[in-house]
């Protein structure tokens, strides 16, 4: 039951962390093309219809690279979940291909472990970071939105990232490796 809930649990992250991708990747093409079309217009290669594109405001979005930083980072600890889940992190193995299946097994069961550690130390002090944004009030630069919004949505992906590496080392450690 705790297996099943921790992989749908992943799978959810993964795809709230795919669906914020997608929406920063579409807000990303409109700012660009928001921006040509500004620079068209404000040349006068667009004539009557320039104008009525200044008129409208067509441009850039505001403040689009702070979203795109802010979206990202809560995406990367989003996929975090199933990626450690699945064992999909990268990994090179050049020299470990020939020791054999009890040290390779030792050896994934050791980085699981030291994975798990890492994933948690990052969510402690990701949970400081927001700690002082919301003291400080710290905003962004162009559109004035609370930093710890970011932080607060990554810390919450980074939790879920904790709670699954830490059942990944504990499976391992005890002896089930089949995740």
């Amino acid at each position: 039951m705790l297996h099943r809930a921790i992989h749908k649990l992943a799978n959810v992250m993964a795809l709230l962390g795919g669906i914020v991708l997608c929406l920063l990747v579409l807000m990303v093409c409109v700012s660009v093309s928001g921006r040509e079309l500004s620079d068209l217009a404000h040349g006068g290669a667009l004539r009557g219809l320039g104008e009525w594109l200044i008129d409208l405001g067509v441009g850039p979005i505001l403040g689009d690279f702070e979203l795109v930083e802010a979206g990202v980072a809560f995406a990367i600890f989003a996929f975090l979940p199933l990626t450690q889940l699945s064992g999909a992190h990268a990994r090179v193995d050049v020299f470990t291909k020939g020791l054999g299946p009890r040290v390779n097994a030792a050896l994934s069961t050791f980085w699981t472990v030291v994975m798990a550690a890492t994933i948690v130390l990052i969510t402690w002090r990701l949970f400081a970071g927001m700690q002082d944004k919301i003291r400080y009030n710290e905003t962004s630069y162009l559109i004035q939105f609370p930093i710890w919004w970011a932080y607060a949505a990554s810390f919450g992906a980074a939790v879920t990232a904790s709670l699954v590496s830490l059942y990944c080392a504990a499976m391992r450690l005890t002896g089930q490796r089949d995740l």
